[in-house]
């Protein structure tokens, strides 16, 4: 009988408990990983930061329907949604509520030339371009990646803003759109059912022919 002679020499098999370990821990491991990934924190979904003035949405946007444009003047025609400048706030608070303690830090700005320094809420990577004008004047609300901002006494965070999150969108823009000249009517689509809010979006989707583009190099520039 001829001899047997072993692959690996015998000290390998030291080796085999480790193997054996990686084998039931790295399933586990992965899953951890991605659950993570996907979770609030890594998302930041409801990173609600403090302001240096308390200016609640759900007054000015809600109850006061100012437009969103008003503020935010860049949306139609630049890449980035301008944060307003302390004149456009004091076109308003020079007569109301001028002695408003919590407004301090908006009149210390007025009269020093100091911008304020808002904390900027949705804040995509900067490997990642986004571009404001290109969204909005295709019909796609500020609802739709803001949430129902018109509601948040703090705003904060609503959605991922993941990659998934913007393919799910450019994949099927019609639940997304809607007229163009609508897109800061917040409170739109709210008396429609799903299948009319789908039938509308569609006919934009048509009237504009929307073809989202799935490239990497829309976003990864």
């Amino acid at each position: 009988m001829g001899r047997f002679h072993y692959v690996f020499p015998k000290w390998s098999n030291l080796f085999l408990p480790t193997v054996i370990v990686i084998g039931m821990t790295a399933p586990l491991y992965v899953a951890f990983m991605v659950a993570w990934g996907f979770s609030p924190k890594t998302t930041d979904v409801g990173y609600m930061p403090t302001q240096p003035v308390p200016f609640s949405h759900k007054l000015h946007a809600g109850e006061l329907h100012i437009d969103c444009k008003y503020c935010h003047n860049t949306v139609e025609y630049a890449a980035a949604a301008a944060v307003p400048p302390t004149s456009t706030c004091m076109n308003c608070h020079t007569q109301i509520h001028p002695e408003s303690e919590l407004l301090a830090p908006l009149f210390d700005s007025y009269t020093t030339g100091m911008p304020m320094e808002w904390v900027r809420i949705h804040d995509t990577p900067d490997y990642a371009y986004f571009n404001h004008s290109a969204h909005v004047t295709r019909g796609v609300g500020c609802n739709e990646c803001h949430g129902q901002i018109q509601t948040m006494e703090v705003v904060y965070q609503s959605e991922t803003l993941s990659m998934g999150w913007c393919l799910s969108c450019h994949r099927d823009p019609a639940p997304h759109v809607r007229d163009p000249k609508l897109v800061t009517q917040l409170e739109w689509g709210w008396d429609m059912n799903a299948a009319e809010r789908l039938a509308e979006g569609q006919k934009w989707v048509d009237h504009n022919n929307l073809q989202p583009s799935q490239d990497c190099t829309t976003c990864h520039r």
